[in-house]
């Protein structure tokens, strides 16, 4: 039995984890010093325990864990010079050259000869007088800049230089400490009060500089500026400003919340207060802003996705939803009063196009953090009040409003929604406004009735009461507002059968007249922006029908002005955009039903899908070759480029949530890559360039597809023309992502082929496949039952790569360890295991081949057969060189080989040196 299976033995533990950190398995050891420092009861050994797992995270880089564990030590012995020397190298790879200095000194006045000691007290000296020396220089260039800036005589030229110049040196670490210790943050707020757009933009800059991962002067700067001014800067009617402005509370937000958590620059060395309280109140002011009418609307927008990036959970699995409870208690109504209004009436405040969209997400997210039923109730009931409070006013406006409300509503949490609708008038006042005279209360009902069309437990109600209401008004109205919305009523309750050949709403040839409508009105340029976009949105619905997909890829005109309009500045014709390109790619998630159970149900004489003849394979091979000629590649490219950083989140969600086949544009990329000749095409009109943010900041479904998009470029193309300069390593994480049990067995190949055609092209890219914990994921994969998944794992880790050599092996040690059923499954993985393990046992780097005697140990150990099988090769006579020890092997190594070969005596493969056993040779 090993030590690790004992477990009960600190001392044990300890000496194994000793073993492992001279074998250079660092993981392995720190696992062991855990262990034994949670059975441990005596102090003295608990500090050495920390000491040495000190040396470890010193090892891996983790510096801020190597310095706490070095502190626990010296909390118990102040006198142990390893832990205070372990503290000071930590300290100084942490930038906290002071306090290195200090230990370092200590260390020095404990064993003035210790050349090592002496070496990192000269580095660090030097280190300090170094910045010393910037620090001076740094903080004559922040005085130079702000003299300028103050000088009211100087040219307004100077003074936006000086202005840029500060965003450059708050981006250094001396310069962002120097501009906040000169007061700095007073004159930025002087700055924010310009009348200069350009120097606000540079104080807004310079601002984002000093928070960018630094909690305690982050608290500093929402204390002194106040989220009032901030708020009403992000509130200005220059999109500019207003984008800025949400970028740097973006930032604060992340600096307050994460604090410690970014080992990026200017770490805080003291303990910091709570931020809890800033929080909340950045959070309430950006309620505040709402309701409020002197704010901008793409201020107002600006708020509102903050809130949905900073309150929901990030994972379900944090049990406190506390924040999310508080917004709803201290602002629901005011997000409410967004939602309710109008902007064609002169009540509320003012919006843009997307603040409807992306008040719907935020409803959304804030309903869905919520845990249980009572929660949701309490929710259900604040909407209803507030909707109940305007529809029972006098007079219209009222009306309108609550109408208004119940159509975001049913856009995002659509539960509470469809309740809102049932209430007593609600159907009948939106089917009255249908026919009203107004304009303004026509499109507010026709749009509500489009929204509720989508729920399926309404859409029969509407297919036959609202069809015909629908049709009178796309043929008698006059306005093309009113007709366009009309249509895509009319699309979206013919779609309502999805993708099932068999549920057809309307008459044969219906959905073609209404696909062929919607292309004349997107391809004519005199109408408006917002009727062309709603022309888009019938499409997105229409194009379940293949006939409808056939029509339009075969449309040249048609295709080129969807994609102009995907790369305008409406960032609402995205979701409509994404939807159609999807349903014309088939790059839905669609789950292949049983086929037994496809013929119970005929049996019991149950409804089943049917899919369109023209959704077969050959079909859409063709449509994708229409897009790709079309240009689709460089419409995606623009729409990732579109999202600017305030709408990101909210666009990306509203593009997964826009149907029930979570659509993002990722898949719409992995189905363009799925044939080998496209890829150079998809590469050359940018591409790839554009899927590495898809894969890294979208929803968890689109993450996958553009990874796997990723994955099928790599593998068939040359990466470094695919993915120029430092593009190639941002690829690595992505792909990484794929090795997971939640991904399919094709997406894990896909990947390790992807990350061995990475890691064939330099030592940097190996390092980076290795920082990323790559290599314990292909190990795992080594014993996959899938032949091709196993291959492609064992070529991957098979790279001539001295870390990732050992990284991996030191891996199959520890597996194999710990469970010696894998042994077994060796053999399986490839015919050259046995030369893979001899090729260890001889390697000159003393730390493989300690490893190579462990795997050997362990898989005697494991079977008998496995035994046999090594000693009837070359591996025996290797460990009879190593159990002899000698020049060269260490005596772990002998010792282990040693060990080896008393379990073939034992299981009379070889014979003893008295001449027992059957075996065909004499242990030496």
């Amino acid at each position: 039995m090993s030590v690790s299976e004992e477990k009960k033995d600190p001392t044990a533990l300890k000496e194994e984890g000793n073993t492992l950190f001279k074998a250079g398995d660092m993981h392995g050891a720190i696992c062991c010093y855990t262990k034994a420092l949670k059975l441990s009861n005596s102090k003295a050994d608990s500090a050495v325990l920390y000491r040495n797992r000190s040396a470890c995270y010193l090892k891996q880089e983790e510096y801020s864990k190597a310095e706490a564990d070095a502190s626990k030590a010296l909390d118990t012995d102040p006198g142990d010079v390893k832990a205070r020397f372990r503290r000071a190298q930590a300290f100084q790879k942490l930038c906290r050259l002071d306090q290195a200095f200090l230990d370092a000194q200590r260390c020095a006045q404990l064993e003035p000869k210790n050349k090592a000691f002496q070496d990192l007290l000269r580095q660090l000296g030097a280190q300090i007088q170094h910045k010393s020396v910037q620090l001076n220089s740094t903080d004559a260039r922040v005085q130079q800049m702000f003299s300028l800036l103050l000088d009211a005589s100087a040219k307004d030229s100077d003074r936006q230089k000086a202005a840029q110049n500060l965003v450059v040196l708050s981006r250094e670490d001396a310069g962002a400490e120097q501009i906040f210790r000169n007061d700095g943050v007073k004159l930025i707020q002087k700055l924010l009060q310009s009348k200069q757009e350009d120097v606000v933009l540079s104080a807004l800059r310079t601002l984002v500089g000093l928070c960018t991962g630094h909690q305690s002067r982050t608290m500093a700067i929402v204390n002194e500026l106040g989220m009032e001014q901030l708020c009403a800067v992000m509130g200005s009617v220059a999109s500019a400003v207003s984008l800025a402005a949400c970028h740097l509370l973006q930032v604060m937000f992340e600096a307050l919340t994460e604090g410690m958590k970014k080992e990026i620059r200017g770490k805080d060395e003291a303990i910091l207060p709570e931020p809890s309280k800033e929080l909340r109140s950045m959070l309430r002011h950006l309620l505040e802003m709402m309701p409020a009418s002197k704010v901008s609307g793409p201020g107002r927008d600006s708020a509102i996705n903050l809130l949905v990036k900073q309150v929901p959970r990030k994972s379900l699995k944090n049990p406190d939803n506390s924040l999310t409870l508080w917004v709803i208690d201290q602002g629901l109504k005011k997000i409410l009063e967004v939602a309710g209004t109008v902007p064609e009436l002169s009540e509320g405040p003012p919006l843009t196009d997307n603040s409807h969209m992306s008040c719907s997400v935020l409803l959304s997210k804030l309903y869905d953090d919520l845990k249980c039923d009572t929660e949701r109730e309490t929710f259900n009931k604040l909407c209803e009040e507030y909707v109940q409070q305007h529809f029972s006013r006098h007079g219209i406006t009222g009306k309108l409003r609550a109408i208004q409300t119940v159509s975001v509503l049913l856009q995002g949490p659509s539960d509470v929604g469809n309740r809102t609708l049932e209430m007593s008038g609600m159907m009948d006042a939106v089917i009255s406004l249908c026919a009203s005279e107004d304009v303004t209360h026509q499109q507010v009902a026709v749009e509500t009735l489009i929204h509720a069309a989508g729920k399926a437990k309404r859409a029969s109600f509407i297919t036959a009461n609202g069809v015909a209401l629908l049709k009178d008004l796309y043929k008698k109205s006059e306005n093309d507002r009113i007709r366009v919305r009309a249509l895509v009523g009319l699309c979206k309750l013919g779609s309502a059968g999805g993708t099932d050949f068999s549920m057809k709403q309307f008459a044969e040839g219906s959905t073609l007249k209404l696909a062929k409508q919607c292309r004349k009105w997107l391809c004519n340029e005199s109408l408006p922006p917002t009727s062309r976009r709603w022309s888009v949105e019938g499409l997105a619905y229409l194009t379940f029908d293949a006939d409808v997909k056939e029509d339009l890829v075969e449309d040249k005109n048609a295709l080129l002005a969807m994609f102009e309009l995907a790369k305008s500045e409406d960032k609402t014709v995205l979701f409509a955009v994404g939807s159609t390109l999807v349903n014309c790619t088939n790059s839905y998630e669609v789950e292949k039903p049983d086929p037994q159970m496809v013929e119970l149900a005929k049996y019991a004489k149950q409804h089943v899908p049917e899919e369109h003849p023209k959704d077969a394979p050959s079909y859409v091979e063709k449509r994708l070759m229409k897009l790709l000629e079309a240009g689709v590649v460089s419409a995606l490219v623009c729409m990732v480029k579109q999202e600017s950083p305030a709408l990101t989140d909210a666009c990306r969600d509203c593009i997964a949530r826009f149907s029930v086949n979570a659509i993002s544009h990722g898949r719409v990329f992995l189905a363009l890559v799925e044939r080998q000749e496209d890829r150079g095409t998809v590469v050359a009109q940018g591409g790839g360039k554009a899927l590495i943010p898809l894969a890294s900041d979208n929803t968890d479904g689109g993450k996958i597809k553009a990874a796997q998009a990723l994955a099928k470029i790599t593998i068939t193309s040359n990466p470094e023309i695919a993915f120029p300069g430092e593009r190639i390593y941002e690829m690595v994480r992505p792909l990484v992502s794929l090795l997971s049990l939640e991904c399919t067995l094709l997406q894990n190949f896909e990947a390790l082929m992807a990350l061995t055609n990475l890691a064939g092209i330099s030592e940097r890219l190996r390092q980076k496949i290795i920082k990323e914990k790559a290599v314990p994921k292909i190990e795992g994969y080594m014993f996959e039952e899938h032949d091709l998944v196993r291959a492609s794992a064992t070529e991957c880790i098979g790279e001539e790569d001295e870390r990732l050599r050992k990284a991996a092996a030191g891996t199959l040690a520890m597996l194999t360890a710990e469970q010696p059923e894998l042994c077994a499954r060796i053999p399986g993985t490839t015919t050259h295991w046995l030369e893979i393990i001899q090729s260890l046992l001889l390697c000159e780097i003393s730390d493989l081949r300690h490893r190579g005697v462990v795997i050997v140990q362990n898989m005697m150990q494991a079977e008998k057969s496995l035994a046999e099988a090594l000693m009837e090769s070359e591996a025996l006579e290797i460990l009879s060189v190593l159990a002899k020890g000698g020049e060269g092997t260490s005596e772990p190594v002998s010792k282990i080989a040693q060990n080896c070969l008393d379990k073939a005596v034992e299981y009379n493969i070889i014979m003893n040196r008295e001449g027992g056993g059957k075996g065909k040779g004499t242990e030496p």
